[in-house]
């Protein structure tokens, strides 16, 4: 769109695009070789300490999410005992549609999703987008399936053991959270329908 083009757009509208504009020049910033983030959680701070050599690419777009304040607000939806805590979909749905249609390739596993370790979610080749999930147990088996993890959790899992898991696997396989009415409607339906929900207050890479 050439620039006579965008100005002639409403305001609200030429600020929203401006900085939709910005947001994409800084999602392509290389992750430091190792780096630490910590998620202040309702529960208590977790500190995840990100190889970028174990998986480069979900390493550079964790790093660019973190910096973008994605997780920020976040709501750990799916807490499965023994098996994973899942998060990273956003609380604004149009915020969350934009990093959607930017899925990344896959890494090749040189990790194994062994207790504590962070891997994004997906569901099929390329397909890795915004969500990651922290494994609660030994899950070798999801190394075969592609999950490639991309960091471990080094200080607070005891506050990641205690996340609210009353509302089990989400629909439709189970009671819980409905992943595509969280992508429709944000923060708003998790506080509505499932309150009792932990979260991330704020994630914040550490220099």
């Amino acid at each position: 769109m050439a620039y006579n083009q965008l100005m002639s757009l409403r305001p609200a509208l030429v600020l929203t695009m401006l900085a939709l504009l910005g947001a994409c020049s800084r999602r392509a910033d290389r992750a430091p070789d190792k780096f630490q983030v910590t998620l202040a959680t309702n529960k208590g701070d977790v500190v995840v300490e990100v190889t970028r050599d174990w998986a480069p690419l979900g390493a550079d777009r964790f790093y660019n999410l973190v910096n973008e304040g994605f997780y920020d607000g976040a709501r750990f939806f799916r807490v499965l005992p023994d098996f994973v805590v899942q998060f990273g979909i956003h609380r604004d749905p149009p915020v969350n549609q934009r990093w959607r249609e930017l899925s990344i390739a896959d890494d090749p596993v040189k990790q194994t999703n062994k207790r504590g370790t962070v891997s994004f979610a997906m569901s099929g080749p390329n397909t890795r987008t915004t969500q990651v999930f922290i494994n609660l147990a030994d899950n070798a088996r999801l190394d075969e399936r592609g999950f490639a993890p991309f960091g471990q959790v080094v200080s607070g899992m005891e506050a990641v053991d205690q996340f609210y898991s009353g509302y089990g696997e989400g629909a439709p396989r189970g009671n819980g959270p409905s992943q595509d009415l969280i992508q429709t409607q944000g923060n708003a339906y998790l506080e509505r329908e499932f309150p009792r929900l932990d979260f991330i207050k704020k994630a914040t890479i550490q220099n």
